[in-house]
């Protein structure tokens, strides 16, 4: 089989998202998946699918084009605001999007009443971590000018935490959140159908929290794919960490001394590498994977195996214990940031594992029914499922 490799179990995928849609639908939270680490890897989104997310999100409109193209009917979020020179695109593909700058606004409204479509809007509020949204005192003028604009609908208010400065979704900014939103319902006579507080990070709030307040919404990503919580790279509870595993095949393995030889300056990628006590002599492996495939502090080697740096197309290693021959296999965990950059990699093969395919859950958890976040959600699904009806084959 082909090296280097990424290794899919979708059972384990499958497993993850079911139990996060159970759990968090009994405290009325809705998830959008979102699928840009993985580049909307269809074979994966459908398993979400039957899992019961409510909607597929991703940073790219290229990726919800492509996935439109693959017969995906889930409502899909555009979770990275719109650029200016794609609002007509996002139109087309995209029911909900996610935004602060007024003048894309006006051209989303623009775009979709040339297109002859509503679409939904999600006002994105500054709340800490220095990334996208409007600060509060802005929020009021952004609505206004959103509802004043027939072709676009105002379907809720969001925030991003953790993903700039780490700043971690808490009671007091979960609250903040809601406090907007009932503000901004009671000031302009409207009902926001999605309040969406955040990402993966803030599943460590809801383990703790009384009461949720108006959150009904989360777009999770590394929590489906992974198994954890993004802040302190905790595992979940019940979920499956090791639903991707990244292949590597030795390509040299040969006794070298440890220290390099010669004036040294920094290497290719601007590193200035530390200079490790001498060891003498020992093997050293290199794998046909580098920096250019997969970011090599995300990678987890396997026990007794370490690794000693990285280059374009190189990865070096040593395993002491057990020197590592010509041609041989090395298996690696990976974090969000390792897949990220695995899957974007045209040199990095896709195999799922034997076994894999999803089954229709039974018992009790396929008794749940999520609630959805809101009117807005539930009636881009059916305008969808509209749309694919009236798409000829």
């Amino acid at each position: 089989m082909s090296t280097p490799r990424l290794e899919i179990h979708l059972d384990r995928l499958h497993h993850n998202a079911l139990t996060l849609v159970t759990r968090l639908a009994r405290r009325g939270i809705a998830i959008t998946a979102v699928s840009k680490a993985i580049l909307g890897l269809p074979e994966i989104v459908h398993t979400w699918a039957a899992a019961g997310v409510s909607s597929i999100g991703d940073a790219r409109v290229e990726t919800l084009e492509a996935l439109a193209r693959q017969g995906i009917t889930l409502p899909m979020v555009l979770i990275r605001a719109p650029l200016l020179s794609q609002v007509d695109r996002v139109v087309a593909v995209a029911g909900i999007s996610l935004n602060s700058e007024p003048e894309t606004i006006r051209r989303l409204a623009a775009a979709a009443q040339r297109q002859g479509r509503r679409h939904g809007v999600v006002l994105m509020v500054e709340l800490g971590d220095r990334r996208e949204g409007l600060l509060p005192r802005d929020l009021d003028a952004a609505a206004a000018l959103t509802l004043q604009c027939p072709a676009l609908e105002l379907v809720g208010l969001g925030t991003n935490l953790g993903c700039q400065h780490g700043v971690v979704p808490d009671g007091i900014n979960m609250a903040a959140l809601s406090a907007l939103a009932v503000g901004l319902e009671a000031r302009f006579r409207i009902h926001l159908g999605l309040v969406s507080g955040g990402n993966s990070a803030n599943l460590s709030w809801l383990e703790h929290a009384q009461t949720t307040g108006r959150i009904n919404h989360l777009r999770l990503g590394e929590a489906l794919l992974l198994g954890r919580e993004p802040l302190a790279r905790r595992p979940i509870a019940s979920l499956h960490t090791n639903a991707f595993q990244l292949v590597a095949e030795v390509i040299e393995a040969r006794v070298k001394p440890s220290r390099p030889l010669g004036e040294r300056g920094r290497t290719s990628f601007d590193q200035i590498p530390l200079l490790e006590a001498d060891a003498g002599e020992h093997q050293r492996a290199l794998l046909a994977i580098g920096i250019q495939d997969v970011d090599p502090a995300g990678l987890r080697p396997p026990a007794g195996l370490r690794i000693l740096g990285a280059s374009s197309d190189h990865l070096v290693v040593e395993r002491p214990a057990k020197p590592l021959e010509l041609g041989e296999e090395v298996t690696f965990g990976l974090d969000y940031s390792a897949l990220l950059r695995a899957m974007t990699s045209p040199f990095v093969q896709r195999h799922f594992c034997a076994g894999t395919e999803p089954t229709r859950p039974t018992g009790p958890l396929s008794q749940v029914t999520p609630r959805s976040p809101g009117a807005a959600l539930t009636r881009e699904a059916a305008l969808h499922r509209r749309r694919a009806a009236a798409t000829p084959s």
